[in-house]
């Protein structure tokens, strides 16, 4: 249970490991042991303005109105390289997804561009989150760019509100911003939202790490600052190490070899 886990400490086999490199801020790991979270940024380490530009080709998802997407499952290799292990869809169950248009779904997309993933601070940042997290090889990692743009207002979330990923490990990455109000993002201990940690709006560049099993999340609808001009936002999003047993089975299918949560 997640309350009883925030209550009596949290299980340490989940705990990020101790960063090997000066990648993430010593407080990052301190802060994900104490608190189930961490607000960090990565502006040193990426180009931004770079990682902005593949936006552009992002096609629309077909499952969200509103909303662009790609994703790509990669996982480490025996040698510590990032590679793509190729297609499988995303899949989330009622119990940690239950908008009407995507609980209980395999939903398809578009991979992410090789010219993406190819960056070498694209690798990088994927190397530093698995040992962050203590991802081993053969685990998957979803990665995903999406975002929304538009006029008028939008619910980044589609009708989720408060909810959990379905997985350990969740990491959100912001690349644009645009003539965006709202979109503020809010953490809870529980689902229904009674008992709030954090409220915090993140900019491009900042990362909020969370223990997706441990803690609830949402963010706000998003509308335009400047009425005349369309809202623009954009989001990173890597985790693993699901607790979504209908995840796991797909992955399984798809993914026969690999190391899943479920074996642990």
């Amino acid at each position: 249970m997640k309350l009883d886990t925030l209550k009596h400490g949290f299980d340490v086999t989940s705990m990020p490991s101790a960063p090997l490199a000066p990648y993430w801020e010593p407080t990052v790991s301190a802060d994900l042991a104490r608190q189930g979270w961490s607000r960090t940024d990565v502006h040193r380490h990426i180009d931004l303005a770079a990682w902005q530009t593949f936006i552009a080709d992002l096609p629309r998802d077909p499952y969200v109105n509103q909303r662009w997407k790609r994703m790509s499952w990669l996982a480490l290799d025996d040698t510590g390289a990032v590679t793509e292990m190729g297609h499988c869809p995303m899949a989330q169950g009622g119990a940690f997804n239950d908008a009407e248009s995507m609980a209980d779904q395999l939903r398809y997309y578009e991979p992410l561009t090789p010219a993406f993933l190819e960056r070498a601070d694209v690798k990088d940042f994927v190397r530093a989150w698995c040992r962050l997290w203590g991802i081993g090889p053969r685990e998957p990692i979803l990665m995903q760019i999406t975002g929304v743009r538009g006029e008028g207002q939008v619910d980044p979330l589609q009708g989720q509100g408060i909810h959990a990923d379905g997985c350990k490990a969740l990491s959100i990455l912001v690349l644009t911003r645009d003539n965006v109000a709202g979109a503020e993002n809010h953490l809870y201990a529980d689902k229904v939202g009674t008992r709030p940690l954090r409220h915090t709006t993140l900019a491009p560049g900042e990362v909020l790490h969370l223990r997706d099993d441990h803690l609830f999340h949402s963010v706000d609808g998003i509308s335009q600052q400047d009425p005349t001009a369309p809202f623009e936002r954009f989001i990173i999003i890597i985790n693993s190490r699901f607790v979504d047993a209908f995840q796991n089975r797909i992955l399984r299918r798809y993914f026969p070899d690999a190391v899943l949560n479920e074996s642990r």
